[in-house]
């Protein structure tokens, strides 16, 4: 089975067709790798749901940031609502709105495959993962996560929003334990020498102040073993390294939606967005 990552849909359904298409996608042969965001922004949130939903076993799919916020304001917790640019009012709205939110829901914020062969183990996660976790603590702590998502989720919103703490401690407990772990899977970007997260700073490579590091270039990450497989970062842009493969390039933004092959990474696909707002 073809392993295919597709970055940050966004609401945008026409690209993830066109995509597919250009990709002669074949439910068959084919797995799709979904890097999370799959709502909001672009126009058609509600048909993007439905369509991966319907894709049953052929989609991996782990939740974005913009997902966690669909399920806050769905779920009334922590006067979440929703804001001026968001698009999800279809989704809120649609007669199969529970059937939706009850799938998303059950989405993990980490999906692994072992190595096969020569090749290195693939982790998807949105955003990255915290300097001082391997692979296996990553699986962990998603899973943590992933548990009180789906036992208790007007609590866990109840406590989410928030960047503090800013870095990892083994002894944080409780909601800032799941905070720290949410905001490194979901938001993170960039952090210093100590792994210590900056949340606001959304800009370029180029624009990271000294002492500061994409989280993937941070000094001893302890799991530079695997390839790591993200979205997230629109001023990123496409990058094909051998522990990592960054996938949003501006869907909604006036981009584009980008696919590559996990097991050839020299296939590649893209389809510009219709969209015309610029990243960041």
């Amino acid at each position: 089975m073809a392993r295919i990552a597709i970055g940050d849909l966004q609401g945008c359904l026409d690209e993830l067709r066109d995509l597919l298409q250009a990709v002669r996608f074949s439910a068959d042969r084919d797995q799709l790798w979904f890097v999370g965001d799959l709502v909001n922004r672009g126009p058609d949130s509600l048909g993007v749901l439905r369509f991966v939903r319907a894709l049953g076993d052929n989609a991996r799919v782990v939740l974005g940031n913009h997902d966690l916020h669909l399920l806050a304001v769905a779920c009334g917790s922590g006067g979440r609502r929703l804001r001026k640019d968001d698009t999800l009012d279809a989704v809120l709205e649609a007669p199969d709105r529970t059937s939706l939110l009850d799938w998303l829901m059950t989405r993990p914020l980490a999906v692994h495959a072992p190595a096969v062969r020569d090749a290195r183990e693939d982790l998807m996660v949105h955003a990255g993962v915290a300097p001082q976790w391997s692979v296996a603590e990553t699986l962990q702590h998603a899973a943590e996560v992933e548990t009180a998502l789906r036992d208790d989720p007007v609590a866990l919103f109840d406590t989410l929003y928030g960047n503090e703490p800013d870095r990892w401690d083994p002894a944080l407990t409780g909601a800032a334990r799941r905070r720290f772990i949410i905001n490194a899977l979901t938001r993170m970007r960039v952090v210093d020498g100590e792994g210590r997260l900056d949340l606001k700073r959304k800009g370029s490579v180029a624009d990271t102040p000294r002492g500061w590091f994409p989280w993937f270039d941070a000094p001893s990450r302890r799991s530079a073993e695997a390839r790591v497989v993200i979205g997230h970062w629109s001023t990123l842009g496409l990058v094909l390294r051998d522990d990592l493969i960054a996938l949003d390039t501006g869907c909604g933004w006036g981009g584009a939606l980008t696919a590559v092959s996990l097991d050839d990474p020299s296939c590649r696909w893209q389809v510009p967005c219709a969209s015309h707002r610029l990243p960041g």
